[in-house]
């Protein structure tokens, strides 16, 4: 059998990283790219910090970091970390306390930033808190906060500070005999966060958490992501992502996957191959996507949809997607399966059928991966 793909030019050849865990979650080596969220509520309401960490879980979070700003939330990390189905992250900033109390509290990870954690002896007591409560550390460089010699060094922030400021934190780590962890170089610039985390790619073996710090909203903060991480992935750099949107963090998981499903790199749910619709659609495209999107968030399966206004690109389309509806005329469609052509469908009640079609064939993918286990 030939191992050259039959299609070379969607290949992408990830970079080859060292394996950690972020408690059950494997991240770098050859895992699965996880996509991570960060939550926005205090992290001392209980309550609504768990609903928030199970609502990014539901929407395909691996992993979900929590802040860590004060003594009262560490507290609070004993009853959320019991109460959730991801692992935690505990994002910690300027007391290395905090460090300590969430490893003592049962974070499966905990995020430093090396411009504002404090000197190495303070570092040396996290990385021992880390170890003994069998947690892994994220090394967080941001382009905001980067360490006063280093930006003296250097007149301003720039990747090749981000880089050094990265390496010389992965030092300490070694000297100290902790490898269980990842780096992050994170800039709402796109060009310096991209050129800083190529540095890092290629000096360290360390598993690389990407992203683009302070993106915007959720319309703009998107675009810039896509195109930042979008870039490094491409380039297969990258273990796991967090997509940083002035948004809820449920949308945060959503884009992730999406720039990760775009490049073939996971997938996860249905796929909708849409038109932008003119005047030749059959139906009204935009109005179906739309509640398409949000009738079938609840299928996990792997899988595409085509969505197609008129017979132009309608047809080619569905030969490549599992379900496929191409707009005909006088009120009607074709349905398509498995790439052939089905059955026609009026354009009334077209997206309960659609709907039934996807669940039906989300079953049966189910039901063969199963068999083909066994």
């Amino acid at each position: 059998m030939s191992l050259h793909s039959i299609r070379p030019w969607r290949d992408i050849s990830r970079r080859k990283s060292r394996q950690i865990m972020v408690g059950n979650v494997p991240v770098g080596g050859d895992a699965p790219i996880t996509v991570q969220t960060m939550t926005n509520t205090l992290t001392t309401d209980v309550a609504a910090t768990i609903a928030q960490v199970q609502a990014a879980a539901d929407a395909g979070a691996d992993i979900v970091r929590v802040s860590v700003p004060d003594e009262d939330s560490s507290k609070a990390l004993r009853e959320i970390v019991p109460e959730v189905s991801v692992p935690i992250v505990a994002d910690i900033h300027f007391h290395y306390k905090r460090g300590i109390e969430a490893a003592e509290a049962g974070a499966a990870c905990l995020r430093i930033n090396p411009g504002n954690i404090g000197d190495e002896k303070r570092v040396r007591e996290v990385i021992k808190a880390a170890r003994d409560h069998n947690c892994s550390i994220r090394i967080g460089v941001n382009a905001g906060s980067l360490e006063r010699h280093l930006l003296e060094k250097y007149g301003e922030p720039c990747p090749d500070a981000m880089a050094e400021s990265g390496l010389d934190h992965i030092k300490i780590l070694q000297d100290n005999d902790f490898h269980e962890f990842k780096i992050s170089c994170k800039a709402s610039d796109v060009f310096m966060a991209a050129a800083a985390y190529q540095q890092l790619a290629d000096a360290t073996d360390a598993p690389i958490h990407l992203g683009i710090t302070e993106a915007g909203g959720l319309m703009s903060g998107t675009i810039k992501s896509a195109i930042g991480l979008g870039n490094l992935l491409w380039s297969g750099i990258g273990d796991t992502i967090r997509v940083s949107l002035s948004a809820d963090p449920v949308e945060e998981v959503k884009v992730g996957y999406e720039i990760l499903k775009s490049l073939g790199l996971r997938h996860r749910g249905v796929n909708i191959i849409s038109c932008p619709s003119c005047a030749r659609q059959g139906f009204d495209v935009i109005k179906t996507v739309e509640t398409l999107e949000k009738r079938l968030e609840h299928i996990k399966t792997p899988m595409s949809l085509s969505i197609i206004g008129c017979v132009v690109n309608g047809p080619g389309e569905a030969l490549m997607t599992d379900v496929g509806f191409t707009g005909g005329g006088a009120g009607s469609g074709m349905v398509y399966l498995a790439g052939k052509q089905s059955h026609k469908l009026g354009n009334e009640g077209m997206i309960d059928h659609i709907v039934e079609q996807v669940e039906e064939r989300a079953a049966q993918i189910e039901a063969e991966a199963v068999k083909a286990a066994e």
